[in-house]
């Protein structure tokens, strides 16, 4: 199977654990870690369920795949994410030492992949990323877009049931 092709389909995976999240109310993004074709480690958005601001997608996905294998360096390893990371997710990248990442859409508020910044790719760091971006980038935008409206949509039914 050609690169394109396995990352379309690992995204599909990715997907999956979005729509897990947005069924938990969770702003759906989710993500997997695929180590030798194999998934090693997959997860979803738990930041209101948790209520801790560090449990995104990424950060869980890491922390599985290192326990997996039993190291915090994640080399020949490739991370996909239905959102372009965050700070937060990028230095974990980074500090894991994931060499490739592969995400769906772009974050024009938060990313720091390619749209704020691009701390996968800064050659300061001691480790940089091969970055893929627009992998299935519509189903990931949309999945987003129908969270945040039906949740403002149920935010004005809720204040037209108050008046």
């Amino acid at each position: 199977m050609d690169v394109f092709k396995k990352d379309r389909t690992y995204m599909l995976e990715a997907l999956v654990e979005a729509q897990k999240a947005a069924t938990l109310g969770e702003v759906p993004i989710g993500a997997v870690i695929v180590y030798q074709d194999v998934i090693i480690a997959r997860a979803h958005n738990l930041r209101e369920t948790t209520q801790n601001a560090t449990t995104h997608a990424e950060l869980l996905a890491i922390q599985q795949a290192c326990a997996k294998v039993g190291s915090w360096r994640l080399e020949d390893m490739t991370l996909y994410v239905t959102l372009e990371p965050c700070p937060m997710c990028a230095g974990a990248i980074l500090q894991s030492r994931i060499p490739r990442v592969v995400y769906g859409a772009r974050d024009v508020k938060a990313g720091c992949v390619d749209s704020l910044y691009r701390l996968l790719n800064d050659p300061r760091f001691n480790h940089e990323c091969e970055v893929t971006e627009g992998i299935h980038s519509e189903e990931c935008s949309a999945i987003l877009t129908n969270f945040f409206r039906s949740l403002r949509e149920q935010k004005k039914n809720q204040k037209r049931t108050l008046e």
